[in-house]
């Protein structure tokens, strides 16, 4: 890969990385003394009660069946056809609630699978989750591409997820030096 392409990559991964850091409402499903880790004790855990925690400490915990992402929480096939619905049926970007709705989207993904895997939940609703995702991704992808052709307001820079806002600038910033290369016409003035 070339520069551009392994900053904006890093960039990426950086959003990922905090959005990691945001904390999700999760829900115990099996009493677990817990533990210490760093000075830091996670748990106990009782059974029927709702935790917060940053994401990454939640993970371990919902992998091993010990929490699940909570109903305030969740984000599943349901809710992302109801996203990808609304970006199909309105031509302006969307502002979404959460500005890492992308990334929260990405990362629970996990989640479906889990289910999947455990089969709570049919392959046909991962499956759903998939395709709704791309059709919320595209839908974005397109509109962002259209709003980098030129300078826009603050208001529309607004309704952009944290991704969003790294990707239409690279955009616009890219197109403009394109434009700019073709419509410096040459000219037998110097």
């Amino acid at each position: 890969m070339n520069k551009i392409e392994d900053d904006f990559l890093d960039s990426l991964k950086r959003i990922n990385f905090i959005f990691r850091n945001e904390e999700v409402y999760t829900e115990c499903i099996k009493n677990h003394n817990g533990f210490s880790m760093l000075g830091d004790k996670l748990g106990p855990f009782e059974k029927g009660k709702k935790y917060k925690l940053k994401l990454f400490l939640a993970v371990p915990f919902i992998k091993n069946n010990i929490l699940k992402v909570a109903p305030e929480s969740k984000c599943d096939n349901v809710d992302l056809q109801r996203f990808a619905i609304e970006e199909r049926d309105d031509q302006k970007i969307i502002q979404r609630e959460n500005d890492y709705f992308l990334n929260k989207i990405k990362e629970f993904n996990l989640f479906m699978e889990k289910e999947v895997m455990e089969n709570n939940i049919p392959q046909k609703f991962l499956d759903d989750y998939k395709s709704y995702f791309t059709s919320v991704l595209d839908s974005r992808i397109l509109k962002i591409m259209r709003i980098a052709k030129s300078d826009t307001s603050v208001e529309v820079e607004k309704r952009l997820a944290i991704s969003e806002h790294l990707l239409y600038h690279n955009i616009h910033k890219i197109i403009s030096i394109w434009r700019e290369f073709f419509l410096s016409l040459a000219s037998l003035k110097g």
